[in-house]
């Protein structure tokens, strides 16, 4: 008998141990230094968004948080990497609506799976694009733009670095009845530079890379693809008030892990980053200087934002006349 009880209170102690320590393992988390794996550029919005996250990150946990690059093969590079990290938490994916709700549409075949190989972590941001032509083109406005277009069909070149602003430039495509060439790039940070050197002629691209480059005077800015002004330069006009009537197109940034990561664990760097996200920091070297709106969520409101986003990009694709590749 005594036997048995002492068999069953060890059985009970192994179990009530099990369930405990994920829980024990979240309160403790991080104790080492954390990565954010980024599927663009050095430079590129979304990168700059994940160092004042991961700055603000390291106040709140005396953890350094490292970042990953991994640019390239439309954000595939990124995204498979961080779908193979261990899932332990320590590896998080800084990621947008490229990985997680355009390429699917885009692609006839991923090396990853949006849902299936991640985890929702939260919410991060929405902002807008700017459209931006190198300084010798000879247009001032988004109506010279589409007047020199159509006189020149298949001659001017676009650069895109993201499946935002590739979608970007194919919806002013048909909605402006222009025929301009992509050109694609590995992100946007390397396209702009060609726009500099005037290898390609325009570009319509997030504002944390344009936004710089028209301020200093390199590029010349025609619009932006929100329905409203940004604060940040209000002089610039709409690319709908300018010439295109109801154009519109933003896109959004999100944090995932790799499937199979504990759920305490993923509370816990959802509480993390919400903290970081909301952070006079990031307010200060992010989301105000970009224009870029902050937002947060749960992780079970993620997975359904995402998933409607991918019926929303599936449509905004399909309307383009966009082939998958």
């Amino acid at each position: 008998m005594n036997r048995n009880r002492r068999f069953a209170l060890a059985t009970l102690a192994c179990t009530l141990a099990a369930a405990f320590a994920p829980h024990a393992m979240a309160q403790a988390f991080p104790d080492k230094p954390v990565t954010f794996i980024v599927p663009f550029a050095a430079g590129s919005a979304t990168d700059q968004l994940a160092r004042a996250l991961g700055q603000a990150m390291t106040l709140e946990t005396k953890q350094p948080v490292v970042i990953d690059n991994k640019p390239g093969a439309n954000a595939f590079i990124g995204a498979q990497a961080a779908a193979k990290a261990k899932n332990d938490g320590y590896t998080v994916f800084i990621t947008t609506n490229t990985t997680h709700a355009a390429n699917e549409h885009l692609f006839k075949k991923l090396p990853y799976d949006p849902v299936k190989d991640f985890e929702p972590v939260t919410l991060i941001g929405r902002g807008g694009q700017i459209m931006v032509v190198n300084n010798s083109l000879p247009v001032n406005s988004v109506g010279d733009f589409i007047k020199l277009a159509k006189s020149k069909p298949g001659r001017l070149t676009f650069g895109s670095g993201s499946s935002s602003s590739r979608i970007a430039g194919e919806l002013f495509k048909q909605m402006s009845g222009t025929y301009i060439v992509n050109i694609p790039y590995r992100s946007n940070p390397p396209a702009v530079t060609d726009l500099l050197a005037g290898i390609i002629d325009v570009m319509i691209t997030d504002m944390a890379t344009g936004l710089p480059q028209v301020k200093g005077g390199k590029l010349k800015a025609l619009g932006v693809s929100t329905t409203k002004r940004s604060p940040l330069a209000p002089e610039i006009p709409t690319i709908s008030e300018a010439g295109v009537k109801g154009y519109e197109m933003t896109y959004w940034f999100a944090a995932y892990v790799p499937a199979g990561t504990p759920a305490p664990v993923v509370a816990r760097l959802n509480e993390l980053l919400v903290k970081a996200i909301r952070s006079p920091g990031a307010n200060s070297t992010f989301f105000g200087p970009t224009g870029t709106e902050a937002l947060t969520s749960t992780p079970d409101d993620l997975r359904k934002f995402q998933a409607a986003e991918s019926q929303k990009w599936a449509a905004i694709i399909k309307s383009s006349g966009i082939e998958k590749e």
